[in-house]
């Protein structure tokens, strides 16, 4: 069943989201060439406690770290590690916090330092995709609506969006019904209702969709090698069209 939050409800949510775009805007000053996502990991855990939070996808089902820390090839779920990160990656940054029982979720692609002109590409279509599914993300539109946005978006410019994770609704819960894929038709899917809150999160590939995890369990990578990116946001669906609960300040679009 999903799960429709009251207008209080959200606002705890948001109140979430608010601390984590803190955290992100905090880590686009820390993430440069020689850091590891080890000490990103540890930063971020201790910024939450010193904020009344904590990171909810710490312990789950296992999952040691409070952030997934994933770099160049690898799609989503890496581990944060001690490799210091070099000039021309990219990484995201992947977490969800829990303040007072509500839950918000966000991913941010980072670049590090002076970075190549097809990564630069990588991450402005990405990101660009993600503003195209929160653009359909209102009452009345179907999940494949945004599915539908995200993926002609992608593929218009040459790149692939990857089919085996998605985004999903979120609350007290961090997966919650309806499931939101990134690909497929439009006019497909659940209903979007006031007061359902789902996040939005497309991986896009340099090369194919296709993806392989790694001996640790968790860590996606692509099959051929190619870059990924990832950026995602918590959404309200309200009357008024998309809430982005996990926005940041210096972001710089209207619906």
């Amino acid at each position: 069943m999903i799960s429709l939050k009251s207008p209080q409800e959200i606002r705890k949510m948001h109140e979430a989201g608010k601390l984590l775009a803190k955290c992100h805007q905090h880590l686009k000053k820390r993430i440069r060439p020689g850091v590891t996502t080890l000490e990103i990991d540890e930063w971020v855990e201790q910024f939450l406690k010193q904020h009344g939070a904590t990171p909810e996808q710490k312990g789950y089902m296992g999952y040691p770290y409070a952030t997934c820390a994933s770099v160049n090839d690898e799609v989503c779920h890496g581990f944060p590690r001690k490799t210091p990160l070099k000039e021309g990656d990219i990484v995201c940054i992947d977490m969800v916090v829990n303040l007072d029982g509500w839950l918000a979720d966000s991913a941010w692609s980072y670049a590090v330092g002076k970075i190549s002109e097809a990564a630069r590409n990588l991450l402005t279509v990405t990101k660009t995709a993600l503003y195209k599914g929160i653009e359909q993300a209102k009452p009345g539109n179907k999940i494949g609506d945004i599915s539908h946005a995200i993926q002609s978006y992608a593929e218009q410019n040459g790149m692939s969006v990857v089919r085996s994770f998605i985004g999903h609704g979120i609350g007290r819960r961090i997966h919650e019904l309806p499931e939101v894929p990134h690909f497929g038709p439009p006019g497909q899917g659940a209903e979007l209702k006031e007061g359902m809150v789902i996040t939005i999160e497309p991986m896009l590939n340099l090369g194919k969709h296709l993806v392989k995890i790694m001996e640790d369990g968790w860590t996606a990578k692509t099959v051929d090698g190619s870059l990924s990116a990832q950026y995602e946001h918590t959404v309200a669906i309200t009357k008024d069209g998309p809430l982005i609960l996990t926005r940041q300040p210096d972001e710089s679009f209207d619906f």
